[in-house]
């Protein structure tokens, strides 16, 4: 048993696929997404058009920002006619499981490219659920929004976003959009690598997306700065937490042996944003107080502020329920999802590692 083969486990480190879509070099603590960085895309380039990007790339085939608006309206628009059949699907589930179930009932539909029936019906399903959780109808959606607007006012309905609050989610949706061979991006590739459709393999990624090592961890944040409470209890709430071997929600990665650049972007929006002076105060002394305490009791371990600690803040901050923080997420993903199983199904093979036995040998 050769040490190469050891290090194999896990995968980390093994280059599974050649990707043209994004890139992170954990020691830097750099995001490249479809050729730019992800800061300066939060800036500047909202979601259709980073998706355009994503779309072009794994397709192999240009499409503009334009185009991809004109089909994400119309995917909204045709999501919310099917909605009855799709919240049939969900009945009796949590907003997290009825998304799951509803996406897996998502087909193709004539004269739209199942890429945009994927992405256009998320949050038309997202919305509902989370509306249907709280007793209230669905709103139809209104396709010449921007998608993170229209997400926000299917959610809302007359109390729709601001300006603000729309371009808040719009970065949010970027950079969150694609982050190379993640859990669920993997997942979504290993069953596009199979050669069944997208619908099947977005539902893959989507799984994968609500293990709580992957994208259940914002909920966690919010639930950790609520226990902790006051200012004063910061540092003995953080010192228990570690002394009981608790994890700290929000911090760590396994890729990023330095901060998340993640988190530095949306920092950034929830202070544009304008949210509660005195709650980015207080999340601001949790987020030193914890990089503080990990750094002294796990030094040989870099555990940083990740993108959950400050997209935990934003999506409540905008007034997403919580239970609908991984479908919102899904939301976003799914540009890259989709991207990734075109690039898959284009340029790759069937992806089937090899296992290490370590079972017993028949008798001889």
């Amino acid at each position: 048993m050769t040490l190469q083969t050891r290090t194999a486990i896990g995968l980390d480190g093994v280059a599974a696929a050649e990707t043209a879509l994004s890139h992170v070099d954990g020691e830097k603590g750099e995001l490249i997404i479809a050729g730019d960085n992800v800061g300066r895309l939060a800036r500047s380039t909202g979601f259709e058009g980073v998706t355009a990007r994503l779309w072009s790339a794994g397709s192999g085939t240009a499409i503009t920002e334009a185009e991809v608006r004109a089909r994400l309206g119309e995917g909204r628009r045709r999501a919310f006619g099917r909605l009855p059949q799709l919240l049939a699907a969900a009945e009796g589930l949590s907003v997290v499981d009825g998304f799951r179930a509803a996406t897996a009932c998502l087909r193709a539909e004539h004269g739209l490219s199942d890429d945009a029936v994927i992405v256009g019906a998320l949050p038309v399903i997202a919305t509902s659920l989370a509306r249907r959780a709280k007793g209230d109808a669905p709103i139809a959606p209104d396709a010449t929004l921007s998608h993170a607007a229209d997400t926000l006012r299917m959610l809302r309905g007359n109390n729709g976003p601001t300006p603000d609050e729309a371009a808040a989610l719009d970065a949010y949706f970027v950079t969150v959009c694609d982050h190379g061979m993640n859990a669920s991006t993997f997942a979504a590739r290993v069953v596009a690598s199979t050669r069944a459709d997208l619908f099947a393999s977005i539902t893959a990624g989507y799984c994968a997306l609500t293990g709580p090592l992957h994208g259940g961890a914002p909920e966690p944040v919010l639930e950790m700065l609520d226990a902790i409470g006051t200012e004063e209890r910061i540092v003995p709430w953080i010192d228990a937490a570690l002394a009981r071997g608790d994890r700290l929600m929000g911090f760590g990665h396994r890729v990023y042996r330095v901060r998340d650049p993640r988190a530095d972007v949306l920092k950034t929006v929830v202070e544009k944003l304008g949210a509660s002076t005195k709650q980015l105060t207080f999340a601001a002394k949790v987020e030193a107080a914890a990089r503080a305490a990990l750094a002294e009791s796990k030094p040989d371990r870099p555990l940083d502020t990740n993108v959950e600690f400050y997209t935990a803040i934003l999506l409540d901050a905008l007034a997403i329920p919580r239970q609908a923080f991984t479908p919102i997420f899904a939301v976003a993903r799914a540009a890259g999802w989709t991207a990734h199983a075109r690039e898959q199904q284009r340029n790759g093979r069937l992806l089937r590692p090899s296992s290490l036995y370590v079972g017993p040998q028949p008798a001889e």
